[in-house]
């Protein structure tokens, strides 16, 4: 399937390897484990309980290659595709599920979008409309990296908050594993592999690492969701992450970009910035 990798100039380019997407990486997880087939997928076939963090590592990692990874991209995208074909069941409640069922594929997708909307929203700059619709253009050319039926990739901006608004109301539920998700971010410390700065900015004085967690996940996810979870959120809470989102997003366009990017970002990012400079040598050459 040819389609077009990303590269320097796309808004996911900028954004998608940022070490501030974990902030919103455990809310993700809570948004995607409420479809019902991701939530029984997740619990008989995940490691989020034993090693969370290195499950979302391994997560992350993916994404990078997706975004930076150019022409091996879409590779990615298959060898992912491929990892899930074998995952199927019947749930506790006599459901049939399958990791590939479409509309369950694209929801894990889609709402990494929402995600990236929220995490500028509360920790960066909001984005405006205009933004909004590239980011949610670049989102569709991801989604057929990932092998997303067409079919099941809203056409724009507007049809994406519709079909939003109606999974949160109509399809996702109070599912037994995104509840489990809450409570184990809730004992969990902060990520082993963020550099010593960051790791000592991870949690406020006085906060646990878990707690901390907690407190960012339920709060950067969408008032309706946390209805539907039965969970406490009040103006004062609201207050704080509004508090620490201000902070974040004075701080992150400081930090030298090996503490601002991952890995696998930071260095796709030098060695774009290198062939570019190369190219002017050899064209004069």
């Amino acid at each position: 399937m040819d389609v077009e990798p990303f590269g320097p100039g796309s808004m996911h380019w900028d954004t998608a390897g940022e070490y501030r997407n974990l902030l919103v990486a455990g809310s993700a997880l809570v948004l995607q484990t409420m479809h019902p087939a991701v939530g029984a997928a997740v619990a008989e076939h995940s490691t989020y309980k034993d090693d969370p963090w290195g499950r979302l590592e391994r997560t992350l990692a993916s994404v990078q290659k997706w975004v930076y990874g150019g022409p091996d991209g879409p590779a990615e995208g298959q060898r992912l595709r491929e990892l899930h074909k074998p995952i199927s069941g019947v749930d506790e409640q006599g459901r049939h599920y399958h990791a590939l069922n479409g509309e369950a594929w694209a929801w894990v997708h889609l709402s990494l979008f929402e995600r990236f909307i929220a995490l500028n929203r509360y920790f960066g700059t909001p984005f405006t409309t205009a933004q909004e619709r590239r980011l949610y253009a670049e989102s569709r050319q991801l989604g057929a990296i990932l092998r997303v039926p067409e079919r099941e990739l809203p056409a724009d901006l507007e049809a994406f908050w519709r079909y939003f608004d109606d999974m949160v109301s109509r399809r996702l539920e109070a599912h037994a594993t995104a509840l489990d998700v809450l409570t184990v971010m809730r004992g969990t410390p902060a990520p082993p592999r963020l550099p010593a700065p960051l790791r000592r900015l991870w949690t406020p004085v006085g906060v646990g690492a878990g707690e901390f967690n907690y407190f960012v996940t339920v709060g950067t996810l969408p008032p309706a969701v946390r209805e539907k979870l039965g969970l406490r959120w009040t103006a004062r809470d609201e207050r704080r992450l509004r508090h620490l989102g201000h902070a974040v997003a004075m701080l992150t366009p400081r930090l030298p970009e090996r503490l601002r990017y991952m890995p696998i970002a930071y260095h796709a990012r030098r060695a774009a910035r290198s062939s570019r400079r190369r190219r002017p040598e050899r064209l004069s050459a």
